[in-house]
């Protein structure tokens, strides 16, 4: 009898240890918001933040910025490796400015699961500033699959800098600012007010995954712009905007952007370039195994003309494109001007050189394909057309190429026929 007795306490000690150890798990997942949370258990210390834990709401309506900035000043100021964790929900917030140096954390990974969205009280932004901005932090991941929306619409018709070279800018979604070392991954970006992404004074930057869209009709919406920033790396990414898709500005070197699909948009610009005083040079540029659709540019570099200063754009690769039925697939523009009329017509100071386009195929829009317009007063140099295929998508015409000032040479199939 005795031993029956004992029996049945073994059982019952079993019970309720697999009971703590289920429910105290399932406990534990949700005191951080999600369902399972990887922390690295062999770093000398992790630690785990919660907006919620902070006070967010998670409703949508009530402002959350201030559970954003507590979360992740307490983040910043941890040790070791970090983990901040937005769960599920929608959060309104912002400006937020997420700022380092983190000086301790060797590692801060942002768990991005929720949906946020963007204040439209346009008075609450600073002039060009962002709607999130991350500024002088090493080793950030930011993944998630969550979604920042930048309620762009009720902005867009306070947009005057089609018309006034001097406009006010509107604020950029997601804005790094000289960041090392920097992860995103499988996030969206949707209706920015002005660009969705801006990647100013970085260096060894990744983003991979990523969908970004505003309607076509939207200004200034460009999906990713970089500014003098060094080894940056993008891919598999869909964006389809009413701007650049990828806009490449001065300053920039060591930059590879492979497998984007980009439409509608103006397709991946280098540029503008040469607007202001003492622009940085961009070279090391490969931009590979793209498909473009439906945009008003395929691949296009842009130089204003009567550049306050010199600068160049050298050693450029772009291979492996599909272009349907776009506008003009292959375009230098040296004389740019996005306004209604340009007081100047001096030519470019940005001198462009080894440019390499390669095995570019598809569709094009309009009877002119290819379009090398360069600088009278700097030509072009060793530029390369290499396998070059592109059909007018109406095929009734066939299509031709235009060039001016530029030093071209051609290689393989040329449809359209070489410039010269």
């Amino acid at each position: 009898m005795s031993l029956d007795y004992s029996f049945v306490r073994l059982l019952l000690l079993l019970s309720l240890f697999c009971f703590q150890c289920v429910f105290g798990r399932e406990r534990a997942a949700d005191s951080v918001g999600l369902q399972t949370i990887n922390v690295d258990h062999k770093a000398k210390s992790s630690f785990v933040f919660n907006v919620k834990s902070f006070g967010a709401k998670a409703d949508g309506q009530t402002d959350d910025s201030k559970a954003f900035t507590a979360a992740w000043k307490e983040a910043c100021q941890s040790k070791g490796r970090v983990h901040l964790i937005i769960p599920r929900g929608k959060y309104m917030v912002g400006p937020l400015k997420f700022s380092g140096p983190c000086r301790n954390v060797s590692a801060l990974n942002l768990r991005m699961n929720g949906y946020l969205k963007a204040t439209t009280e346009l008075s609450k932004y600073e002039f060009g500033g962002g709607w999130i901005q991350f500024a002088w932090t090493k080793g950030l991941t930011l993944t998630g699959g969550g979604t920042f929306d930048g309620q762009g619409a009720k902005a867009w018709l306070h947009n005057k800098c089609s018309k006034d070279s001097n406009c006010k800018l509107l604020p950029t979604s997601l804005k790094f600012i000289g960041m090392n070392k920097t992860v995103i991954r499988g996030i969206s970006s949707v209706n920015s007010k002005f660009f969705h992404i801006a990647v100013v004074d970085c260096h060894y930057f990744k983003g991979s995954k990523l969908k970004i869209q505003a309607p076509e009709t939207s200004p200034n919406t460009d999906g990713i712009h970089i500014e003098r920033s060094s080894s940056v790396y993008f891919s598999s990414s869909h964006i389809a905007t009413g701007d650049d898709c990828i806009s490449v500005g001065e300053g920039n070197s060591h930059v590879t952007i492979t497998s984007i699909a980009c439409g509608p948009g103006h397709g991946i610009s280098v540029g503008s370039l040469g607007k202001y005083p003492n622009e940085g040079d961009v070279s090391g540029l490969v931009v590979r195994d793209c498909t473009i659709s439906g945009t008003t540019n395929g691949i296009r570099i842009k130089t204003w003309a009567n550049s306050p200063g010199r600068s160049a754009a050298t050693n450029m690769t772009f291979t492996n494109f599909v272009m349907t039925n776009v506008t003009n697939p292959i375009i230098i523009d040296q004389l740019y001007c996005p306004f209604r009329s340009c007081a100047s017509k001096t030519p470019s100071n940005v001198k462009l050189s080894d440019i390499y386009f390669k095995n570019i195929r598809g569709t094009s829009s309009s009877q002119v394909a290819v379009a090398l317009e360069c600088s009278k007063g700097i030509p072009c140099q060793n530029i390369y057309l290499e396998d070059v295929h592109l059909n007018l998508a109406s095929g009734k015409k066939e299509v031709t190429s235009t060039c001016s000032n530029v030093k071209a040479k051609f290689i393989g199939t040329q449809i359209p026929p070489p410039c010269t």
